[in-house]
């Protein structure tokens, strides 16, 4: 009994300090994804950003993902989940906060006519 559970207590310390990018699988297939669905974006949320819905490989066939709201970080914008082909394998580029929105409105400076508009909506 003692020894399973210190081997349980090794185990999960051993995982406690690996960062969670680390474990993040890289997914490549030849199957290419179905078109992205229509989805209906639902009411814009204050201080939330909305990540649109994706496919993703799962027990060998692609499967829809729906969009949510997740919490905005100050200072970042969302770059979605997406397929990217190459040399005929498609690979799941996962979805990532980026640094380069000072105002806040998700839209990077360099594509921001307004790159530090205080009145943000």
């Amino acid at each position: 009994m003692f020894k399973k559970i210190l081997l349980a207590s090794l185990i999960a310390a051993s995982f406690a300090s690996v960062p969670l990018t680390s474990v993040a699988r890289t997914i490549i297939i030849r199957e290419a994804p179905p078109e992205p669905r229509q989805e209906a974006v639902p009411q814009a949320r204050r201080g939330h950003v909305w990540a649109p819905g994706h496919w993703e490989w799962r027990r060998g066939q692609h499967v829809w993902v729906a969009g949510h709201y997740m919490r905005a970080r100050r200072g970042q914008h969302w770059d979605a989940d997406r397929w990217v082909e190459r040399n005929g394998q498609w690979e799941l580029r996962r979805g990532q906060w980026r640094r380069g929105d000072r105002d806040g409105d998700g839209v990077r400076n360099r594509d921001d006519s307004r790159p530090n508009n205080p009145n943000k909506s």
